[in-house]
């Protein structure tokens, strides 16, 4: 037997639609936890990139689900920041501190 739509139905689907077709062409860029907070607001304002929490299944010991935080932004953009955080880390990790 088919199934019958609701109004909620079908609300539900223009409403993902709607955040199909605003998130096209933007990517996201994971942020490790433990990346230092002054590497991240340099991220965000040189790169003008969105500050975003999104879960994500992460494997530690078992699959759980984890908030994590990600930069929205363009494909070309979220390369260049990509290239820059870990040019950061880099350089964090091999400091004096």
């Amino acid at each position: 037997m088919a199934k019958m739509l609701s109004l909620d139905d079908l609300i539900n689907i223009e409403e993902r639609d709607a955040e199909k077709k605003e998130l096209e062409g933007l990517y996201d860029l994971i942020i490790p936890p433990g990346t230092p907070t002054g590497i991240i607001f340099d991220l965000v304002e040189e790169f003008d990139l969105e500050p975003v929490d999104r879960e994500i299944m992460v494997n530690i010991v078992e699959t759980d689900p984890c908030n994590l935080l990600v930069l929205r932004g363009k494909m070309e953009i979220v390369q260049q920041a990509h290239k820059y955080l870990f040019d950061e880390l880099d350089a964090w990790v091999n400091s004096d501190y």
